[in-house]
């Protein structure tokens, strides 16, 4: 009796398996096309390195006052000195310390702010989408009548109502973004509720919560993950303008919105004070984008390059 050998069958597979990417490097290979994306995380990796460990990188406390020193230039320009690197402003602090202070506070609040707005925006999209007659059509309205007010005039109207504060900021810009977040779920959730592997879960008797939160919402996660990146950089442009109105962050603590508010009295005297913490902003908002743009191009099958 012959015995019959299944090596020769499995090494076509294994081979099969061996040339295929994993997911991680898959999704890697996708966002590294995009170099300007990855050009934007690092910038931000050295942004987050630099919040995380602001109390031993930064030179000087963000609050210290060093009164011989009213608004120094920086190191490079004409009397500045090489012991502020990026000078200091009004009350003689020091800018670069401020700056990275101030990204701790700046990436935290956008970070809450799309948590906030996420989880709450995910959960009504999804009954929207899984109950569209009424419930769906109630919840729309009401953010039809939230995206019909312009964003920075609503956030400054929950503030006003809230007060100024750090935690009264984040729920403002959270609230502004959750119709976005709603809009979206809903129509990726139904969009896949009439795919074939939906029907499969209905009639194989799973319940509403898996149907909702293990079944579809998997596979709605691509652009929701794009859009909260986006809103991301959104959060950091409406806290800073929160505490350009005086609204947000209060004084003395550094974020960079509060920098540029206190500063625009020495626009045409002491230009690094305002173009410090602008240019921080701009090419962190920038950077984010950027990462935006490159998860869309390695999450979207459509917008995958070939490797």
């Amino acid at each position: 009796m012959t015995s019959i050998s299944t090596a020769p069958a499995a090494a076509p597979v294994e081979e099969l398996a061996a040339g295929y990417p994993s997911p991680l490097k898959e999704f890697w290979q996708g966002f590294s096309h995009n170099k300007g994306a990855v050009a934007g995380l690092v910038f931000m990796s050295i942004v987050a390195v630099c919040a995380l460990f602001a109390p031993w990188i930064a030179p000087y406390d963000p609050i210290e006052q060093f009164r011989d020193y009213f608004l120094t230039p920086p190191a490079w320009a004409a009397g500045g000195s090489s012991q502020f690197l990026l000078g200091t402003d009004e009350l003689g602090r020091d800018i670069l310390s401020r700056l990275i202070h101030g990204a701790r506070l700046s990436l935290l609040i956008g970070l809450v702010s799309v948590v906030m707005a996420l989880i709450p925006g995910v959960v009504m999209g999804l009954l929207a989408a899984f109950f569209p007659k009424v419930l769906g059509t109630l919840i729309m309205r009401l953010m039809d009548v939230m995206m019909a007010l312009p964003s920075l005039l609503l956030a400054v109207a929950i503030m006003a109502i809230l007060g100024p504060g750090l935690v009264n900021a984040m729920i403002a810009i959270a609230v502004v973004s959750l119709p976005a977040y709603v809009r979206l779920t809903r129509a990726s959730a139904m969009t896949e509720l009439n795919r074939d592997y939906v029907t499969a879960s209905r009639v194989a008797g799973a319940g509403l919560f898996r149907l909702m939160f293990v079944t579809v919402l998997p596979n709605c996660m691509a652009p929701l993950i794009v859009h909260a990146t986006m809103s991301f950089s959104s959060a950091i442009l409406e806290i800073a303008a929160l505490g350009f109105l005086g609204l947000g962050v209060q004084p003395p603590t550094p974020e960079w919105g509060t920098m540029l508010a206190s500063a625009r009295d020495y626009m045409d005297s002491a230009w690094w004070v305002v173009t410090l913490p602008g240019l921080t902003i701009l090419v962190s908002v920038l950077s984010i984008n950027l990462m935006g743009d490159g998860l869309r191009d390695a999450l979207d099958p459509k917008m995958k390059r070939a490797a």
